[in-house]
C-alpha cells in the first residue's frame, strides 16, 4: 500500500514538474510578447476610451447648442420649441450628413456595427479608415440634429479605425488584427455605457463571434482601460437611476416568459421596419432620381414632422427610457411609442444619415415591457411586482434580440441600471425573446444587414471564408510548372467556362461542382478581349479552403 502511494506522489511530482518547466519554458520565450501585446491593448482601450467619451460630450455639447438641452431632458424640452424649428433643425442637419457621407465615402452609406463585425471576419480585423471617420462625424450631425439611433455604432466604429490604424503600423496579421480590432470595441462600449463586463463580452460574442482564451485577458484589459477613463472624465455613475426591484413571487417569471416572446415579436418588427424602409427609400431614390446627398435631409424633414407629435424620438431618447424604467408613462402613450419610435429609427437609417440601433431598442424594450407591465399587474395584483420591473426585462429583452447578444445584453441592462436583483426575470426575458427573434430573422440586425450585402456570416465560416480566398492566389500561371495546356483551357473558354483573377472561391467551388472538371481557366481583360493567363485547380482550391477553415477553428479554440 505504501509503494503504490508512494508511486502515485512521484507520478504526480514529476507530470507537475514538467508542467511547470513547460509554463516557464512559454513565459521566457513567448511571455515578453504577449506583454507588449497586452500594453498595446492598454493603450488601444485608453485612445478608444477617450474618442467614445468625447463623442458622447460632442453630442451633450451640440445639443444644448442646437436645441437648449441634452438628451437627459431633451424631450420635455423640444415640446416647448415652435414647430418650425422643431422640423427645419433635423433637415439641417440631414444636408450636412449627406455631404458629409457623399463627399468622403463611396457610396454614400454610414459605417455601422456591422462592417466592424465584416471587417473582423473579411478583413483581417481592418475597416476603412476614411469612411469611418466621416461616418462618426455624420453621426455626431445625426445625434445632435434630430436623429433617431444611438451613439453605442459609432463609438465601436470609431475604435475599430484607431485599432485598423494601429494594425497597419504593426502589420499585424489577422488573428492579432482580430483581438485588436475586438479590444477597441469592448473598450469603446465600455466608455460609452460605463459597463466594463458587458463591454468585454459585447467584444467577444458580437464583434469576434468567439470565446477563446488568447483574445479574453487583452480585450478586458482594453475594455477596464475604457472603463477607467471615462469614470475619470464623466464620473463612476449608472446611465439609469432606478428604485430597488425585486419578484413578488417566483410565480411571476411565467409572466416574463411570456413578456420574452412579445419582445422577440417586437424586435423582429424593428428589424424588418428598418429593412423595408432601406428598401422603399432605394427605390424612391431609383425612381425619382433624388441626388444621394439629398437623402438624409429627406428622411431628415420625416423625422422633423413625426418629433411635431412626438418629440420623444429626438435623439437617443434617454429621457423617455428613464421614464419608462420608473413607470412614468401611461399604458397607451407607451405603446404610441414604441409604435412611432420604430418608424423613426426606420426613417433614420434608411436615410442613411448613421448612429446605432442598440440605444433605440433599449427605448422600444423599456416601453413594451412597461405596457405590458400595466396588463399583468392589472390582471394578477397579487402576485405582481412593480411595473418598472417589467419595463427593465423588455429593455433588455428587445435589445438582446436586435443585437444577437443576449450575454452582453444582459449584462449591460445590469451595469446600466445598477440593479443585480432583478436577475431572474432578465435573463428569463432575454433568453426566450433571443430565441425567438433568431429564428424570424438572420440571427441579429447585424448579421441580417450584412446578409443583405451577400456575405453569409450568419451561417459560419465554411459559407463565409470561400469568399476571402482569391482565385488569383491559387491559379496556376500560364506556361508554367503543373500548368494545363492552352488547347484545353481554350475549349473551356469557348463555352463560356472561366473564372476571373478577382474571382473567389465563393465564385470557384460552385463553378468546380458545375462542370465537372478538374481545373478551370483564369482570364484577365485585354486588349483584344479575355486573355488566358493560366488556371485554377479543384485540389488547390479545396487545399486552401480547408486551410482557412482549420485556421479559423484553430484561433476560435486558441
Amino acid at each position: 500500500m505504501r509503494d503504490a502511494l508512494a508511486a502515485y506522489v512521484s507520478r504526480y511530482w514529476r507530470g507537475g514538474r514538467r508542467k511547470a518547466l513547460r509554463g516557464w519554458e512559454e513565459i521566457r520565450w513567448r511571455g515578453s510578447g504577449k506583454i507588449q501585446f497586452w500594453l498595446i491593448a492598454l493603450v488601444l482601450g485608453t485612445a478608444a476610451g477617450l474618442a467614445a467619451v468625447g463623442f458622447r460630450q460632442a453630442i451633450i455639447l451640440l445639443q444644448e447648442t442646437v436645441y437648449g438641452e441634452n438628451d437627459a431632458a431633451l424631450a420635455s424640452h423640444a415640446a416647448e420649441l415652435h414647430w418650425t424649428w422643431i422640423v427645419i433643425i433635423p433637415v439641417l442637419g440631414g444636408l450636412v450628413v449627406g455631404f458629409i457621407l457623399h463627399l468622403f465615402t463611396p457610396d454614400g452609406r454610414a459605417r455601422t456595427v456591422a462592417h466592424v463585425i465584416e471587417g473582423a471576419a473579411l478583413r483581417d480585423g481592418r475597416v476603412e479608415m476614411r469612411a469611418g471617420l466621416a461616418s462618426a462625424l455624420a453621426s455626431l450631425v445625426t445625434l445632435c440634429t434630430g436623429g433617431s439611433t444611438g451613439r453605442e455604432g459609432p463609438v465601436v466604429h470609431i475604435g475599430a479605425v484607431i485599432s485598423s490604424w494601429i494594425s497597419e503600423r504593426i502589420n499585424a496579421d489577422g488573428m492579432t488584427g482580430r483581438d485588436l480590432l475586438g479590444c477597441a470595441a469592448a473598450a469603446a462600449v465600455s466608455a460609452s455605457f460605463n459597463a466594463p463586463i458587458a463591454g468585454a463580452l459585447f467584444a467577444l460574442e458580437v464583434v469576434l463571434r468567439h470565446f477563446a482564451v488568447h483574445a479574453f485577458a487583452p480585450i478586458v484589459i482594453a475594455s477596464v482601460a475604457g472603463a477607467v477613463v471615462a469614470r475619470l472624465l464623466v464620473g463612476d455613475v449608472t446611465e439609469f437611476m432606478l428604485p430597488a426591484h425585486t419578484l413578488a413571487f417566483y410565480v411571476e417569471l411565467p409572466a416574463f416568459m411570456i413578456l420574452g416572446l412579445i419582445c422577440g415579436a417586437v424586435a423582429a418588427v424593428m428589424i424588418w421596419g428598418i429593412i423595408a424602409a432601406e428598401d422603399l427609400g432605394d427605390l424612391v431614390q431609383e425612381q425619382t432620381g433624388m441626388p444621394r446627398w439629398l437623402r438624409p435631409a429627406v428622411s431628415g424633414l420625416l423625422l422633423g414632422l413625426i418629433a411635431v407629435a412626438f418629440p420623444h424620438i429626438i435623439g437617443v431618447g434617454y429621457e423617455t427610457t428613464t421614464r419608462a424604467l420608473t413607470g412614468n408613462i401611461l399604458i397607451w402613450p407607451a405603446v404610441a411609442f414604441v409604435a412611432v419610435k420604430i418608424i423613426a429609427v426606420a426613417i433614420t437609417v434608411a436615410g442613411r444619415m448613421g448612429g446605432g440601433v442598440f440605444s433605440p431598442s433599449l427605448m422600444v424594450g423599456a416601453l413594451t415591457g412597461l405596457a405590458f407591465g400595466y396588463v399583468a399587474t392589472a390582471i394578477f395584483p397579487a402576485v405582481s411586482g412593480a411595473v418598472g420591473l417589467y419595463a427593465l426585462a423588455g429593455m433588455g429583452a428587445v435589445a438582446a434580440a436586435v443585437l444577437g447578444a443576449p450575454i452582453s445584453t444582459t449584462l449591460i441592462v445590469f451595469e446600466l441600471t445598477g440593479d443585480w436583483q432583478t436577475g431572474l426575470a432578465v435573463m428569463v426575458a432575454v433568453s426566450l425573446s433571443s430565441s425567438l427573434c433568431s429564428r424570424l430573422v438572420d440571427r441579429s440586425f447585424f448579421l441580417a444587414t450584412i446578409e443583405r450585402r451577400g456575405v453569409h456570416l450568419a451561417a459560419g465560416p465554411q459559407a463565409y471564408l470561400p469568399a476571402t480566398i482569391s482565385v488569383g492566389r491559387l491559379m496556376r500561371v500560364r506556361g508554367g510548372e503543373g500548368s494545363v495546356s492552352d488547347t484545353m483551357c481554350q475549349e473551356l473558354v469557348d463555352q463560356d467556362v472561366f473564372l476571373r483573377r478577382s474571382d473567389t472561391l465563393e465564385t470557384a467551388l460552385p463553378l468546380f461542382d458545375r462542370v465537372g472538371e478538374d481545373f478551370l481557366p483564369v482570364v484577365t481583360a485585354g486588349e483584344d478581349g479575355d486573355e488566358l493567363i493560366g488556371a485554377i485547380f479543384h485540389v488547390d482550391a479545396l487545399k486552401a479552403y480547408n486551410r482557412a477553415l482549420a485556421e479559423t477553428a484553430r484561433e476560435e479554440h486558441s
